[in-house]
Order: structure tokens, then C-alpha cells, then sequence
């Protein structure tokens, strides 16, 4: 599956979302190893914390279901520039996703953002620090 494509699925992936209060849909399509590629969709909730990312909605979806290597992510959003991932999505990316697995951000203009998982959250914080 190439980019454009990965990229379209995230932007379909929005009409996934449940965002009754903030109107705010952003959709986020995984390409897992297998080939398969997982949507997800923002889901609020009335306790805002209680709300899951579109990226962490796919990451979870396919954890779930068995597939735990990935090949790429795509983000999309109605934002001014490419959307950004918020920082709790960045560490559950950076756990679950190899440091070098490209990360595709758009907004529905068109704008790319093309970066990795090491980039988007340097010295992540990692299992590896917990066995201190």
C-alpha cells in the first residue's frame, strides 16, 4: 500500500469518529505488517479525559485483534497545517511501533507531514525504563 493511499483511508477514517462535543473528527488508518490496515476514529466522551485518539483507537484495534507489528501510520484532520498526534498518542506510538516506521499527518488541504516514530517523541520514555 503506498502513502496516497494510506493517507485516503485516514481521511475516511473521520466519519468514524464520535465527537458530539467538540465536532472535532480526526481519523487515523495503521498499515500493519499483515497488510491489513486499521481505522480508528476519535471517541469522546462527556468526562473529556475519558476520550481516545484516533491513532491510539487503530493502535488498540489492532493490538487487540493480534496484529503487533506495524508499517506505517496515517493521521488525518481538519487542522490548519498537518495535524500532530497529542502527547499521550506519541508514547503509546513510540511502545507499540518501531522507531523507524514512517508517520504520515495531513489536514484536508493536503498538507504531508512526513516523519517517524523516533521523531515525533524523542527520548521516549520505554519498557526498557522501568527495569531500572
Amino acid at each position: 500500500m503506498d502513502k496516497q493511499s494510506l493517507l485516503a483511508q485516514a481521511i475516511e477514517a473521520r466519519k468514524l469518529a464520535y465527537v458530539p462535543y467538540s465536532k472535532f473528527q480526526v481519523g487515523a488508518a495503521l498499515l500493519a505488517e499483515s497488510g491489513k490496515v486499521y481505522l480508528g476514529g476519535n471517541i469522546e466522551n462527556a468526562a473529556y479525559s475519558l476520550c481516545n485518539c484516533a491513532e491510539r483507537t487503530a493502535l488498540f484495534k489492532a493490538y487487540s485483534e493480534g496484529d503487533r507489528t506495524y508499517k506505517a501510520l496515517a493521521v488525518a484532520a481538519d487542522t490548519p497545517q498537518a495535524v500532530s498526534p497529542c502527547g499521550a498518542c506519541r508514547q503509546v506510538i513510540a511502545e507499540l511501533c518501531p522507531p523507524d516506521m514512517p508517520v504520515f499527518l495531513t489536514n484536508l488541504k493536503g498538507d504531508i507531514w512526513e516523519t517517524t516514530v523516533s521523531a515525533l517523541l524523542p527520548g521516549a520514555f520505554t519498557k526498557e525504563d522501568l527495569r531500572g
